[in-house]
């Protein structure tokens, strides 16, 4: 045996037999997961001409809104996502829920949407079938040429260093075909993570950073919690209204109470929301009852299943730590299906359809750019000579669901000490409070991902860096 082969100093550290690592693929625009960023920069830079190259983790793009299950649909804001709610709904693949389809949601307290509506009030609930809608993105992606690798993570990056601000040459990769590399000109982080941008040597906070003081409680700065979603079908919801109003019992109460004196439901499933002056907030910290929406006309809604916040898991950083949650959300989601079917009238015949293929990240890295996009600047409406949207409206439920008009800039898509890497989604360079409020939606990520397609494909036309190219007026889509 030679000596790379031995064991290093230390009995669990081994060094590795060195191998080189292939070059497979090169492309002018190389972008790292196709969620709904990844997918739309993939295609507008594929639109432009450039030669383009998205790795994706699993089976088909769209992330934690088709893989995920989240199939939440919208209204469409312009560019690629009107084009994506345009295409699938051509498709079949959009489900309209209201109050002549579900009378009696609106005000439910059971609703993951609607609970804090008026009862009787109308509401207009759009969702789109995740698998169907996830075909749809792959086929787009094809027609546009870009070169999809699915089944594909990422491992690494390999980055030249410069005189002021690394160059990423190649990332590597692995998937059926081994482990190899690829090299490309312009990056996109498009992982909903911040993975790239930290393998590259991007500065970042990790989740739960930049939280309120939590000292007073047990100083420990918690990310909010990420969550599993799955599906049930033939659930029949007027029967789950009846008891609910018969029984007088509209947060199943009663009924959990019956299943956990008989053992039926385990600790940890309806666990309480967590109380406290240095909490980060009420939403996402508990599952004290049933949390759901629906998704197609057979009586199918997906549900939610969140991570304990209390065991302050940063599933992104952390194969363990991803791995607990896994193991955990899948036991809730069978205790809770068991439990639903056996106790709660409505879900008698009511079965599992599917359960999301990973557990989603609402709180991971956060990227640091040329600009951290802060909560002050969208209280005071601060605007930017390089904004990259016109002026938009978001409430934030930080100050009581205030809304704010605000611009973004481009610099917040341009990462500290990397000149070739653009930022988009969930991976932006904005504080905690904000990406959690604004990056997240299925509209916001998937333009933010269209205006970085449009800056690397502007890059790759002048053959000049992200941070070389001038930014002097708002996108529009289709621009």
């Amino acid at each position: 045996m030679s000596d790379e082969n031995q064991l290093a100093t230390g009995e669990k550290s081994i060094i590795p037999m060195a191998a080189d690592v292939p070059v497979s693929y090169d492309a002018d625009v190389v972008v790292v997961g196709a969620g709904p960023s990844g997918f739309a920069a993939a295609l507008k830079s594929a639109r432009m001409g450039a030669s383009v190259i998205v790795v994706e983790k699993l089976d088909a793009p769209g992330g934690v809104h088709t893989s995920g299950l989240q199939g939440h649909a919208s209204e469409g804001i312009g560019g690629i996502h009107t084009e994506l709610m345009e295409r699938f709904d051509a498709h079949g693949y959009i489900y309209r829920a209201d109050n002549t389809s579900h009378a009696d949601w609106a005000g439910n307290p059971l609703s993951h949407y609607e609970r804090k509506k008026s009862p009787g009030d109308d509401f207009i609930r759009l969702s789109f079938n995740p698998e169907g809608s996830g075909s749809v993105m792959s086929q787009m992606l094809d027609e546009a040429g870009v070169f999809a690798l699915y089944d594909t993570r990422f491992v690494d990056c390999i980055v030249d260093p410069g005189n002021g601000d690394g160059h990423i040459r190649a990332i590597v990769v692995e998937n059926n075909s081994g482990r190899f590399a690829i090299t490309g000109r312009i990056f996109i982080e498009g992982s909903g993570t911040g993975q790239l941008a930290a393998s590259a040597g991007v500065p970042y906070i990790s989740g739960g950073g930049g939280q309120p003081d939590t000292a007073q409680w047990d100083g420990v700065h918690r990310p909010v919690p990420g969550g599993l979603l799955w599906t049930m079908h033939g659930v029949d919801l007027p029967s789950l209204v009846r008891h609910q109003q018969q029984a007088d019992d509209p947060l199943l109460q009663k009924v959990i109470a019956e299943a956990r004196a008989a053992g039926d439901i385990p600790e940890g499933l309806y666990r309480p929301t967590m109380q406290g002056a240095h909490i980060y907030a009420s939403m996402y910290i508990g599952h004290p009852t049933l949390d759901m929406s629906p998704m197609s006309a057979d009586g199918s809604y997906c549900l939610w299943q969140n991570v304990p916040y209390e065991l302050n898991l940063h599933m992104d950083e952390s194969g363990e730590d991803n791995s607990t949650a896994t193991r955990l959300l899948r036991s809730y989601v069978d205790a809770e299906a068991r439990f639903l079917r056996k106790y709660v009238p409505g879900f008698d015949n009511a079965r599992i359809g599917s359960i999301g293929r990973y557990v989603g990240v609402r709180d991971g890295r956060h990227p640091i750019g040329e600009h951290v996009f802060t909560i002050d600047d969208a209280r005071n409406g601060h605007r930017f000579r390089d904004a990259v949207t016109h002026p938009m409206k978001k409430l934030f439920f930080w100050d009581t669901y205030t809304p704010y008009e605000f611009e973004v800039p481009y610099r917040c898509f341009l990462p500290k000490k990397i000149d070739n890497l653009l930022l988009a989604g969930a991976s932006l360079s904005f504080s905690y409070e904000t990406i959690f409020m604004v990056m997240r939606n299925f509209p916001w990520t998937t333009l933010t991902g269209e205006i970085a397609g449009y800056a690397a494909g502007r890059c790759i036309e002048k053959k000049i860096g992200p941070k070389e190219l001038e930014w002097t007026s708002p996108y529009g889509p289709g621009g």
